[in-house]
């Protein structure tokens, strides 16, 4: 009998990623050092205090049981309590908390459970390719709204006809971006916050990088506009910001019922986090209340570290105020494909191509630091010496 994929799946994501990992085998068969800078994985582990949490936890004999699908008490009130304490946004942790098997575990699910086959959503290009994939699993109609440099890589709600925001069911936001790593101030949140309740459409904003900020910026949670929580939900990953990407642990607050229908729809899936991952990310939270973790410093010296050998070699990428990643725009006579490809068969340093995020994307690569400081030293110089040799100025 001869499997085939079905349609959902042949729509579904980036052929890119693929290729990208055919080209490290190649560069590995050449004997290439490979500086993966591709994958936005945290190279570093867990603080102590969250390793000790997680090691207690696993050796409780009473964690090996089904979990509760919508996280433990514990670990939403501690979710409540870290917002209360970071943005000043209060929660209810029985009705505006859930606990998700990592932010992609909710982005992958939402639509299936706010949405019938041939509704629409609007999603960020490029964007985080969940987004699409989601929709895709839901059978909705993406409506893509263009980030580009020339608007800060927002997109303009002002473009977007009125007949679609009036079949839109949520509009998707991202800031800090990935994978632009573009920020969002204020001002741009209220106007998204009062489209959103203009065209009763719900707002659901991926802000699994608060927490790694640069120069003194603080990314500002969608639930700080006045008025937020009535059309408006908001995704957070300890994945990033704590090193737990591995441990799969994020959570869903706001807008009761939509938070309430994931919930109804997760309870029909999977029987939730691991007992002893929740204890762990608990810890963290609690840890970060008394001591907010230097996660953001650690990217801060790595962004300046990147961009200063890259600049020695002529290639300028703008400064980003946040997030683990940079979006470089490529040399003119490129595509993002076709440099990535070259600069890892000749380098060995990994990047991604642009387009992998969308068709805007055209024209970039997104660089991930996640190395330590020396590694991304040579990465740089490496990738300096490619273009110097390719001819690019």
């Amino acid at each position: 009998m001869k499997i085939q994929a079905s349609s959902r799946l042949q729509r579904m994501g980036s052929a890119i990623f693929s290729e990208v990992a055919e080209w490290k085998e190649e560069a590995r068969r050449r004997g290439k050092d490979l500086i993966d800078l591709g994958i936005g994985s945290p190279d570093r582990p867990p603080s102590p205090v969250i390793l000790e949490a997680i090691s207690r936890a696993v050796a409780n004999p009473s964690h090996y049981a089904y979990p509760s699908s919508e996280g433990t008490p514990a670990f939403r009130g501690a979710v409540a309590r870290w917002y209360k304490h970071r943005f000043g946004v209060e929660l209810d942790p029985d009705r505006e908390v859930l606990a998700l098997m990592g932010s992609q575990d909710g982005l992958a699910h939402l639509a299936l459970a706010l949405t019938d086959p041939g509704d629409l959503a609007l999603v960020p290009d490029p964007g985080y390719p969940i987004y699409a994939a989601g929709l895709v699993l839901a059978g909705v109609e993406a409506y893509p709204m263009p980030l580009t440099a020339g608007n800060g890589f927002l997109p303009d709600l002002t473009a977007i006809p009125e007949d679609i925001a009036k079949r839109a069911k949520f509009m998707l936001l991202n800031f800090p971006s990935n994978p632009m790593a573009s920020t969002a101030d204020e001002g741009f949140l209220r106007e998204a916050v009062e489209f959103a309740k203009q065209h009763d459409l719900l707002l659901v904003h991926d802000f699994a990088y608060s927490e790694m900020a640069f120069d003194g910026y603080r990314p500002v949670s969608i639930l700080q506009i006045p008025g937020a929580k009535e059309t408006a939900v908001e995704f957070h990953s300890l994945s990033k910001s704590f090193n737990m990407a591995g441990c799969r642990i994020a959570f869903l607050v706001g807008h009761e019922e939509a938070v309430g229908a994931l919930r109804t729809l997760k309870a029909n899936i999977d029987y939730g986090v691991f007992l002893a991952v929740q204890e762990a990310g608990t810890a963290a939270l609690e840890e970060d209340i008394r001591n907010p973790n230097s996660t953001g410093d650690l990217y801060e010296r790595r962004r300046d570290v990147f961009l200063g050998a890259l600049e020695r070699f002529g290639w300028n990428v703008p400064k980003p105020k946040a997030t683990m990643f940079l979006w470089a725009p490529i040399p003119q006579g490129w595509t993002s494909r076709q440099i990535s490809r070259e600069i890892l068969l000749e380098t060995g340093v990994v990047v991604i191509p642009g387009d992998a995020f969308g068709r805007q994307g055209e024209g970039y690569v997104r660089i991930a630091l996640v190395q330590e400081e020396d590694r991304l030293v040579e990465a740089a110089e490496r990738i300096g010496r490619f273009l110097k040799q390719a001819g690019v100025r």
